[in-house]
This record gives C-alpha cells, structure tokens and sequence, in this order.
C-alpha cells in the first residue's frame, strides 16, 4: 500500500508539472519573443510556401459557404512577407495580393482596389524567422499589442508565452500566444471595430516544412462563433514562384503553379 501511494504521488506531481505553465523566465518583451523565433531557426526557414486551402466561410444568415483558395507565400528583404490567394476557379482572375500594410485586389485579372491594411498572419507565420525582430514587432504595432506585456500560459497541454496581456483569463485584449518548445503562433486575438466582439484564432496541426512549421488548420471565433475555418493540403515549401503573380499590374501574365 505504501508504495501504491507513493506512486500515485509521483504521478500527482509529474502530472502537475506537465499542467502546470512552466516556471523559467517569461522574455520580458514581445520583441524578445519575436528575435527568439528568428533565431531559432536561423535561415532555415522556409523563404516560399505554395498550397490549397478550404475555407469554410459562416455568412450572415448562419449557412456556411465553402471555397477553394490557393496562396503562395514569399519572402524577400526588399519587400518582406507577400501572400497572394486566388480563388477557384482560377480562370476567373479573382485574387488579392497582401503585404503586412497594404491589399491590392484583383478581379478577372485586372487590378481594381488597394485598401490600406494587409493581413495580419504575415509577421506571425514567415516575417518573425526571416527579418530582425525590430521590423517584426513595428509590423504588428496595427494590431494594438502591448509588446511590454509578457506570461506564460498551457494551450493545449503545452506551455506558451502570451504576449499582449499579463491578466490570466483575458480574451479581450489584443494578444499572440507562442508554444515554447517549436516558437510558433498558436492563437491570436485580433481586436475588431464597431463595437464587435474580437477575432479569436486558433492554429493547429502543425507539419513541419523543411526546417519549419506550418499550421494546416486555422479556425476564427467571434464571440465564441466560427466565422471561419482554414483547412491546407498539398503545401510546398521552399519552390519556385513567378515573381510576377505578386505584381498586382501584371494583367494575368504570370504562370500559376496550380495550373
């Protein structure tokens, strides 16, 4: 009996210390947290990434819409992070190209709008492993994250650092949470307008890609309702891409590597 309780207390205080956010120093910035994702992969990095996405879409009658997206994802030091997605089919010409700043939209392969806001992901998913942490903490300053503030959390039964709010339960302030051991964005919280609730995103199912990591199902909550869900297949990283399918002027003369 003795050693029946002994050996539930080692396995009592085993299980506690896996639950339980881990006690090592939280980096006492976000920036910090970004220069240690650069470092951690040194260049190895993927620079290119191509694959197809299902993207399950909640309209606002409540029915869901499913669409097929291809992206490709670069980046270069003159110009950082690009995504383009085009939407299926692709002979209709429907894309937009992103920067972390900037959209440019294109329909039936013809550019018809540049909205000054780009997409958030970037920074999070190439730009922190490729570029000093400096650049990528002044590209997420859009998003209203409090770089100061820095703890540790478990999500999903493993430790991240939470960048953004030191308050434990807090699910509205503007925030990234990064898993400790592989370093990469598993959930941000994205503030909204017009009084709305904000975005929550969930990354999950990591598969590695070269020496990184790509999540491969990306869920989007607002007020505790999906709006979105991304699903990827048949990624590549590290191809060649037609630097043309990133000119938004480029009139449908690149060569698209899905077709």
């Amino acid at each position: 009996m003795l050693r029946m309780i002994r050996s539930l207390a080692v396995c009592a205080i085993v299980l506690a210390a896996r639950a339980a956010p881990s006690q090592a120093p939280v980096p006492a910035s976000g920036t910090e947290v970004f220069a240690r994702m650069r470092a951690a992969y040194g260049d190895g990095w993927y620079r290119t990434l191509t694959f197809i996405q299902t993207t399950t879409i909640r309209m606002r009658d409540g029915r869901d819409t499913v669409q097929t997206w291809y992206e490709s994802l670069r980046f270069t030091p003159e110009l950082g992070t690009q995504l383009r997605i085009d939407v299926a089919p692709l002979a209709s010409g429907n894309a937009s190209i992103s920067t972390w700043d900037s959209t440019w939209v294109i329909r039936g392969d013809t550019l018809a709008a540049v909205r000054g806001s780009g997409n958030p992901f970037l920074p999070y998913i190439e730009g922190a492993y490729l570029q000093p942490a400096e650049r990528t903490a002044r590209e997420v300053g859009p998003l209203g994250i409090d770089l100061s503030k820095v703890r540790a959390e478990t999500w999903n039964g493993r430790i991240a650092w939470v960048v953004g709010t030191t308050t434990e339960g807090d699910s509205t302030s503007a925030q990234f949470w990064v898993d400790v051991e592989r370093l990469v964005v598993v959930r941000m919280i994205i503030a909204s307008s017009g009084g709305r609730a904000p975005l929550d995103v969930h990354l999950d199912k990591f598969e590695k890609v070269g020496k990184g990591w790509l999540a491969t199902r990306v869920e989007m909550l607002q007020g505790g309702q999906r709006r979105q869900l991304e699903e990827y297949h048949d990624w590549k990283g590290d191809v060649p891409i037609d630097t043309l399918l990133f000119d938004p002027k480029s009139g449908g003369t690149a060569r698209h590597w899905a077709k």
